[in-house]
């Protein structure tokens, strides 16, 4: 088998692929630093600035979260006062998503599901549809995650997203080299030892994802009829989840050796 070969294989099972290494993943991430699940618990809100500024005011709002992993933005924003229901691949972040909305008395309810299988498991329309930070990459597909966004909006609705920029996927793990397309191609298939949250944690998976452009994600969601109303890049990461960082203020992390030359992180907020 070629490694053309190898590829399509591993992108026919990535669900599968994936599935197993984001259950592995929250294990992990649920003692990890980079979670606080203790502050957490304790009542910290989990949502970074970029977001809560689109966000707005939750009260009384219908919620429905794309890609939520174990569901701790989710529950801010139900602490915020919104009715949530949120989505992910990993029945270990789902199940785990579920008992901490029932410890915390919280108004969420949760969905384990491949995400273009939506439709199959839930038929209403939110207020506003929500998706962050890591989700698209591990979708094949920016026409069909359109069509789910869009599906979900009620008239009036917003999709509000926050993503990392797609030149920072360009770089290999240390940012020395551009090792990838900006534009999708072939699923990248690796092999990841860690994970973002841990880096010394005793895993290695397999993974599958894919890079998308702006113009992907942006004309995706355009050709189903959703109106662009607000569009931003920064130069910097509200998280500390790659190498070779340094802290430039509150929450707001750079790749020490490029500065801030690069986009980061993008948001996007669309209306139906």
């Amino acid at each position: 088998m070629d490694n053309s070969d190898k590829r399509k294989a591993a992108e026919s099972r990535y669900l599968e692929i994936n599935r197993k290494l984001w259950n592995d993943k929250t294990t992990h991430h649920l003692t990890s630093d980079f979670y606080r699940q203790e502050h957490f618990l304790k009542g910290e809100n989990s949502l970074k600035q970029i977001e809560l500024d689109l966000l707005g005011d939750l009260k009384g709002k219908e919620v429905l979260h794309l890609q939520c992993h174990f569901g701790q933005d989710s529950l801010s924003m139900a602490r915020m006062g919104a009715k949530v229901t949120g989505v992910d691949l990993s029945d270990k972040a789902i199940e785990t998503a579920k008992g901490l909305a029932e410890e915390l008395s919280l108004d969420a309810d949760f969905i384990c599901c491949d995400l273009y299988t939506l439709p199959e498991h839930l038929n209403k329309q939110f207020d506003i549809v929500f998706a962050s930070y890591g989700t698209i990459g591990w979708l094949p597909d920016m026409d069909r995650w359109a069509a789910i966004v869009q599906q979900y909006l009620k008239p009036g609705g917003q999709f509000v997203f926050v993503e990392f920029h797609p030149v920072v996927w360009m770089f290999d793990d240390h940012f020395k080299n551009v090792d990838y397309r900006y534009f999708k191609s072939e699923p990248i298939v690796e092999l990841t030892e860690g994970t973002y949250a841990d880096p010394d944690a005793p895993i290695s998976n397999n993974s599958v994802s894919w890079n998308h452009s702006l113009s992907e994600v942006i004309g995706s969601l355009l050709k189903q009829g959703l109106q662009l109303k607000h569009f931003e890049e920064f130069d910097y990461s509200p998280y500390d989840c790659f190498a070779h960082t340094e802290q430039v203020g509150e929450s707001q992390y750079r790749i020490k050796h490029h500065g801030d030359k690069l986009p980061m992180t993008y948001s996007l907020l669309m209306e139906k």
